[in-house]
């Protein structure tokens, strides 16, 4: 059945279709299972929104600091639990990312609302305390040489590293977030086991990281692999601190959430309109869309606390500033 939706549809609910669709048309759409709450065994899920950080990073239009206020505001007003806002690196490197301090002193931090930064040394652990960071996040490879090429340091360096990080962080009652990149394929060294991604995860939450998030780089992973990757890593670390970021490179981000999500994750990373990616791994751009991820999680019935109406028009804020349409296919339809 072909429905055609006025551009003035607004709004679109669970049981409740508003614009030009009419209650005629709601029974048929219902029972296609579009917008039917489905039986799930998961009461609710943690979104953490990447976008002012992953999602921005590797733009060659650069954004203003208030533009990028503007966007971490709006995804909290919008329910967002999580947002990770800034990066503390090398603006040599990464000069979107040059701005950190202004942009996390200027936001309106909501009560409730956690907002991570992003750092690999303690130059930029010292920043981020200054600009008031409460939360951190730090990040190594499940590949030798991405880590090489990425961070300039083996895995093992990349540990050393990170232990004073979080011997600081733990000093100052500071939370800190481990991110694992490359945990289901990498650029140079192709296929990675998930013994490797289960070792450096171990590590990781050895070292006092209270939260891994397992990041498909190059977004190669398909639902099968993400079962046994989540069955090895769980037996190294309890499946609440374990959270998953996927990239949607092959179309299969949305699939390999839900597939981690049935194995017992609770926290999944996105994006905001599909931003970002990784600027050193080739075709890897596109993390998955927010709005598709709450859609599908709202469709199960699983909660994530997010106004999807409300995460739409955040992601159009951010388009329209970087001049470019949304990667969000729910936003493209809603917004038709």
């Amino acid at each position: 059945v072909t429905l055609k939706m006025s551009s003035k549809l607004i709004s679109i609910g669970f049981g409740q279709i508003r614009g030009h669709l009419g209650r005629k048309w709601r029974p048929a759409v219902l029972r296609c299972g579009y917008f039917t709450k489905r039986k799930f065994s998961v009461d609710s899920v943690k979104v953490v929104d990447v976008s002012p950080r992953d999602g921005l990073q590797n733009e060659k239009k650069i954004i203003s600091a208030d533009v990028k206020i503007g966007l971490i505001n709006q995804l909290a007003a919008a329910g967002v639990p999580v947002v990770e806002a800034t990066s503390f690196v090398s603006a040599k490197w990464i000069p979107q990312m040059a701005d950190s301090a202004d942009v996390l002193g200027g936001i309106d931090r909501v009560q409730g609302v956690r907002y991570p930064v992003l750092l690999f040394n303690m130059k930029g652990f010292q920043l981020a305390v200054d600009a008031g960071a409460t939360e951190i996040a730090v990040g190594t490879a499940a590949s030798e040489l991405f880590s090489k090429k990425n961070m300039n340091c083996s895995i093992e360096e990349s540990f050393v590293r990170l232990s004073g990080i979080l011997e600081a962080a733990k000093t100052a009652d500071i939370p800190v977030r481990g991110y694992v990149s490359c945990v289901m394929g990498c650029p140079y060294e192709g296929n990675i086991q998930v013994s490797k991604v289960a070792e450096v995860a171990s590590k990781l939450f050895e070292l006092g990281c209270y939260e891994i998030s397992l990041g498909d780089t190059i977004g190669v992973g398909t639902p099968g692999k993400v079962r046994e990757m989540v069955r090895e890593v769980s037996s190294h670390v309890p499946i609440h601190n374990i959270a998953v970021h996927f990239h949607d490179t092959y179309g299969q981000a949305l699939s390999n959430i839900l597939a981690a999500v049935e194995a017992g994750v609770r926290t999944a990373d996105s994006s905001v309109a599909g931003l970002g990616g990784c600027p050193y791994a080739k075709g890897a751009s596109g993390n998955v869309a927010t709005e598709d991820l709450v859609y599908m999680l709202h469709g199960l019935g699983v909660r994530t606390g997010i106004n999807l109406g409300k995460l739409i028009e955040t992601g159009s804020y951010i388009c329209s500033a970087l001049g470019k349409e949304t990667q969000s296919k729910v936003a493209r339809v809603l917004t038709a």
